[in-house]
């Protein structure tokens, strides 16, 4: 009989010594660990170092390239086709090693779309069969090619690539941003379930013990058998509830752990996040900074100037286009390669390619309209999307005014519901309330809790919902940094 009892009180309290290890954590170190370990915040980092190598790329080409091509060896051992005085083809064998070596320094022109470039070259050429060898060089060469009356692409890249630029980078603070709005909506999903866990706990247990106390209260005759039986209900109710709420808080938790990549194995006991003090939101200056700050507003006048650029494009490409080369330097032949060098001779090309349409059927005007029309359509695009943005401001900045007195308003309600209930219990426990009293003073104070939480959530998501919009500190007065 005592070896039984004294497992009984193992049974009983081991639970309150032997618990789970938990991981208190707030709301703001769950948004600094998101921002720093998540998958998505990565992938913001990775998106920010390829948005600086394509810039750096596209800067590289205006400035001087330098490189190195030739062929080395080339040799050839065949029968080629020669061409006698006579008009007949006599078939000789030949074997030799053209060998080419070149040097040159090219820039680009930004403002005229050409290129000039400096370049040096060192010919070899072995005739095996009549073992001959010969040089043939050029010690200097300057050059020009120069397109004319053609649609210039450096000129508009150096307009467009700046803002693409300029929209990665911010495009980068605002994945930051929206990781923090993720990362909150799943901290409150977890916050929510464990509220309810512990609504559910706390019900269960209290209508266990009302329901003893009913049955007590059934033996002295001071409430029916329908009351009891309604306490009962309630009970299962409870029970259910509980096993509901527990596989809910163990789904959110992994939900928000898989999100933070964390392998932590402890369980999360989340903290619940007091709102700000309240602060107020200029409309005008949340609508001047998101239009300073937001990859999306910088995507306003890209998107305008790529919409221009390809009618300047379908205009100049419609008509006369020409392109001239000109090189000027020095060349020579020798037996050895040091006679390149002694007295070479001038080297002159110039050459001026030209294309005219003279019957193209309407192409070329067709294309030139639906560029217009392209461009008028992007217009039109921008000023919607402009009203959008505006609009999407004006009514988070207000949804954020709205809730910061809201939350105010649901924490009273929230100690006043508990208050009440806690009145109602001990009236019911003197005999002096109705089991439906009861149940409704519960059910009350239950609805109060998760408004309250509900309210939170809503607040907070308002909050960073409105810096990810406007990429500005309010509270500080300050840009966002990534």
């Amino acid at each position: 009989m005592k070896k039984r009892y004294f497992y009984l009180l193992i049974i009983i309290f081991a639970p309150q010594f032997v618990k789970a290890q938990v991981q208190h954590i707030s709301l703001t170190e769950v948004v600094q660990q998101a921002r720093e370990q998540s998958v998505a915040s990565k992938q913001a980092v990775t998106s920010k170092k390829t948005n600086y190598w394509q810039y750096r790329s596209f800067m590289a080409d205006f400035k001087p390239q330098l490189s190195l091509n030739g062929t080395i060896p080339g040799f050839t051992n065949s029968y080629i086709q020669v061409v006698q005085p006579d008009g007949t083809v006599s078939f000789q064998s030949v074997s030799y090693n053209n060998s080419v070596a070149n040097l040159s320094l090219n820039q680009s022109i930004a403002l005229t779309g050409g290129t000039i470039y400096v370049q040096q070259q060192m010919q070899r050429f072995d005739n095996f069969a009549g073992n001959t060898t010969s040089y043939n060089g050029i010690p200097f060469e300057f050059g020009i090619t120069q397109p004319l009356f053609r649609f210039n692409a450096m000129k508009w890249n150096r307009k467009i690539e700046p803002l693409k630029y300029q929209e990665g980078n911010q495009q980068y603070i605002a994945s930051l941003e929206q990781v923090a709005l993720d990362a909150t909506g799943l901290y409150f999903d977890l916050l929510v379930a464990q509220v309810n866990l512990q609504i559910a706990g706390k019900n269960r247990s209290n209508n266990d013990t009302l329901y003893k106390i009913a049955g007590h209260k059934l033996e002295l005759g001071k409430i029916s058998q329908n009351d009891l039986l309604q306490l009962q209900m309630g009970l299962l109710t409870a029970q259910k509830d509980l096993a509901s709420a527990q596989q809910a808080a163990a789904v959110a938790s992994l939900k928000l752990k898989m999100f933070l990549s964390s392998r932590d194995e402890r369980e999360l006991e989340l903290e619940i996040p007091m709102e700000k003090d309240e602060f107020t939101v200029n409309p005008q200056l949340a609508l001047d900074q998101a239009f300073l700050n937001r990859s999306t507003a910088i995507s306003f006048r890209r998107r305008l100037l790529e919409a221009e650029r390809d009618v300047v494009q379908a205009k100049q490409e419609n008509g006369l286009n020409a392109s001239l080369n000109a090189t000027f330097g020095l060349s020579n032949q020798g037996s050895r390669p040091g006679e390149i060098y002694v007295k070479p001779q001038d080297r002159e090309f110039v050459e001026l390619q030209f294309t005219l349409p003279i019957m193209t059927w309407g192409r070329n005007k067709a294309r030139t309209e639906v560029a217009k029309a392209n461009r008028e359509f992007a217009q039109q695009s921008v000023e919607q999307d402009k009203l959008t943005f505006e609009q999407e401001i004006f009514t988070q900045v207000t949804l954020l005014q709205m809730l910061q007195k809201q939350v105010k308003l649901t924490k009273l309600a929230d100690q006043i519901a508990a208050n009440r209930y806690q009145i109602a219990q001990d009236r019911f426990i003197l005999s002096n309330l109705s089991v439906t009293d009861l149940g409704i003073a519960m059910q009350e104070k239950d609805r109060a809790r998760r408004d309250y939480i509900l309210a939170l959530r809503d607040y907070w998501q308002s909050y960073y919902t409105l810096r990810l919009l406007t990429l500005y500190d309010f509270e500080n007065d300050q840009r966002l940094n990534g």
